[in-house]
């Protein structure tokens, strides 16, 4: 006899409390296996997939795409051991499509797997067991006739209105959508749903605000294009679009959070100066160019800009360090994590180079690269990006020459880059024109004065302007 397993969102580790349901992988009536990934979530961290621990028929799903849940509240049940599908299983509120699950024969599961994730893990299998073909339940595993279950009904809430003209109960499962639909102000009650038995989806309400705006433009361009009637007695004004609101949780959320404590616990300041950095790019090509063409990756401005920066670090360790409020200390930290500001599609994020003050420069620019990607395919683990103790921030890539960055809490301090490009410059007494940089550090007044900051940042400058200052490091 099939047992029904339920399976809850597993805690995923450094201290995370929630998710966001980002894609499901699976649907009512599939058939997985163990350890198989069934949901695809979005933390304040990184984006990972979910695997489940039992193998059988999925029978029910929890959230919508788009909804947040708790750490520890129901994903999805599952029958384990079912010969096929159940005929009716539990109404799921988060079923993205509202179907029921359809039965056909499947093999034997186990019960469960070891420790997938952080904090959870089922009991020890069986002694023997065999793992389920993942197939869609309807498809026989036998020439014996299969007995098709009866449809399974999706549970409405009750919320009396017209519905197209007639009474009836508006189509609605997802809070996610009703929120989305009141501020907007689309009335759900004349929409037609798109899901099954006319269930209203989340596609249908963002249809109706498009086609909204899309009114309200063309009535702003027609009532421009008319003449002005002096008989009116009155002028008709467009009605306003409704603003935009945009949640802030997940990454975006996590930033906001963290920049926020910044401002409001660190008394930070910001010193800069400009460099002359036509050496460095000199021997940036000379270093890249003498690798050959199949002499390895080459050597990026961000990875000498990163040793520059661990070699700074070692004169002044004040700043590779944080405040410990509750006792009142200055830490000093015995290593160099490096984080490096990456901006993706999902937002700004800050990976971490391990031990950056053990690597040198052709070291840190094939880590740089490696979770560089990571963060593009939004595949970093939490791991990843937590844990820096100095920060690099390359703003120059948009183009821009200065900034007065924000410390990544609970570090405490940040060297910003701006863009490298051609300007006058005095050199060797002589006007001339040079690879100018400008190079800001925004520092925690807590853990050193103006004069440690200004050292580490003329330190660097220095560097940049003549790399050979770098050998004695070396």
């Amino acid at each position: 006899m099939a047992q029904v397993l339920e399976f809850k969102l597993p805690d995923l580790g450094e201290g995370l409390t929630e998710a966001e349901i980002v894609r499901w992988l699976v649907e009512v009536g599939d058939v997985v296996a163990i350890d198989q990934p069934v949901v695809e979530v979005e933390t304040a961290k990184a984006m990972v997939e979910v695997p489940c621990p039992y193998g059988g028929v999925v029978t029910a799903r929890f959230g919508e795409e788009g909804s947040e849940l708790p750490v520890g509240a129901p994903l999805l049940t599952v029958a384990v051991g079912a010969t096929e599908a159940p005929a009716s299983p539990a109404p799921s509120t988060s079923s993205a499509s509202g179907a029921s699950s359809a039965g056909a024969p499947a093999e034997e599961s186990s019960a469960g797997s070891g420790n997938v994730l952080v904090g959870y893990g089922t009991g020890a299998p069986a002694a023997r067991r065999r793992r389920i073909r993942p197939e869609r339940v309807g498809t026989p595993a036998a020439p014996a006739p299969v007995v098709e279950p009866e449809p399974v009904p999706v549970a409405v809430p009750a919320a009396t209105g017209e519905v197209n003209g007639q009474q009836g109960p508006v189509a609605v499962v997802s809070p996610l959508v009703r929120r989305l639909a009141r501020q907007h102000e689309i009335d759900l009650r004349r929409l037609t749903g798109s899901g099954p038995d006319g269930l209203i989806l989340r596609a249908d309400v963002d249809s109706a605000i498009r086609e909204a705006e899309e009114a309200a433009r063309a009535q702003t361009r027609t009532a421009a294009a008319e003449p002005a009637v002096a008989e009116a007695p009155t002028a008709v004004a467009a009605a306003p679009a409704a603003a935009e609101r945009i949640p802030l949780r997940g990454v975006r959320g996590a930033v906001a959070d963290k920049l926020s404590r910044s401002r409001s616990e660190i008394p930070d300041a910001t010193c800069w100066v400009d460099a002359d950095a036509t050496e460095l790019m000199a021997a940036r090509a000379a270093m890249n160019a003498a690798s050959g063409p199949s002499g390895g990756p080459k050597v990026s401005v961000l990875a000498l800009l990163a040793r520059i920066c661990t070699a700074a670090l070692a004169r002044y360790p004040e700043l590779n360090s944080t405040v410990d409020t509750a006792a009142r200390e200055i830490v000093r930290l015995p290593g160099v994590h490096l984080g490096f500001a990456a901006q993706t599609e999902r937002g700004l994020v800050v990976p971490v180079v391990r031990d950056a003050h053990t690597r040198n420069a052709e070291s840190i620019g094939a880590e740089i690269a490696r979770l560089t990607e990571l963060a593009r395919t939004g595949k970093l683990s939490p791991a990843q990006l937590t844990g820096g103790t100095f920060t690099l921030n390359n703003y120059g890539v948009f183009g821009v020459d200065g900034s007065t960055p924000i410390i990544n809490h609970p570090e405490a301090a940040m060297l910003g880059v701006g863009r490298i490009m051609p300007k006058p410059w005095v050199h060797n007494g002589e006007l001339a024109v040079r690879q100018v940089v400008q190079l800001s550090l925004t520092f925690d007044h807590r853990v050193c004065d103006g004069g440690t900051a200004g050292g580490f940042l003329r330190y660097v400058a220095d560097c940049v302007e003549q790399p050979a200052v770098l050998l004695r490091t070396l």
